[in-house]
């Protein structure tokens, strides 16, 4: 119980990876284990792209150069977020942004040091492996919220091998830039992208830890003496 809790609350999402390598048998052995994750009738809807080298340059090179065209088409195919965020989770959303960018030494208003540090996404963060994730398009909100639990599944088991990972809504902006690198079949939607490797101990933003509230905040308990 203690190495399950471990992995679970050590997990953070790092942004600046050390080169080591990650081996692709090491990142199959995860993924392998994360898809024991339970889903609606065993249907199993996560698909997936694990890049190293030459072709997670590629996906970086071209979807950096379309988050540089300022007129390229950034629709998500399915919105991540409210169109107007309300508290408390306006509220928390602001919290970990200004944490992060303090750490970083971006003030309030410097939008294009915001701007470079949002761009360190599209490269995974310096991760040696980044994944994306993608779902058929015709699939229904279970299956997302099962997609969810694989997800923790392999966040979980990389940090039971000493591994980290930054799970990235931001690469669902560029499914038309990722798509034809990747060559996803037209029902494939991008679920999210995810940086692989060991965290870099000497980066500031790398000691961000966000706070949780507690259960009892959020759930009620009935019944118990």
């Amino acid at each position: 119980m203690s190495a399950v809790d471990d992995a679970i609350t050590s997990r953070r999402s790092i942004r600046r990876f050390l080169p080591t390598p990650v081996p692709a048998a090491t990142v199959e052995a995860i993924l392998d284990a994360a898809a024991r994750a339970p889903s609606g009738t065993n249907m199993q809807p996560w698909r997936g792209y694990v890049l190293a080298g030459a072709a997670k340059d590629a996906l970086v090179d071209a979807v950096q150069a379309a988050f540089d065209a300022p007129a390229f088409d950034r629709t998500q195919e399915v919105p991540y977020y409210p169109d107007d965020f309300f508290e408390p989770y306006l509220s928390r959303r602001r919290a970990v942004g200004w944490d992060l960018y303090g750490l970083l030494g971006i003030a309030r208003g410097e939008a294009a040091k915001a701007k470079v540090q949002h761009r360190r996404n599209f490269q995974f963060f310096d991760a040696p492996v980044g994944m994306i994730f993608t779902i058929d398009r015709r699939l229904a909100t279970g299956s997302w919220l099962d997609y969810g639990m694989f997800l923790q599944n392999v966040m979980t088991a990389a940090r039971g091998r000493g591994l980290d990972t930054c799970p990235q809504a931001a690469w669902t902006h560029f499914h038309r830039a990722i798509r034809p690198v990747l060559g996803l079949a037209e029902e494939e939607t991008v679920v999210c992208g995810m940086a692989l490797g060991y965290a870099d101990p000497d980066a500031p933003e790398n000691t961000l830890v966000t706070t949780r509230v507690p259960a009892r905040s959020f759930m009620r308990f009935d019944g118990f003496m």
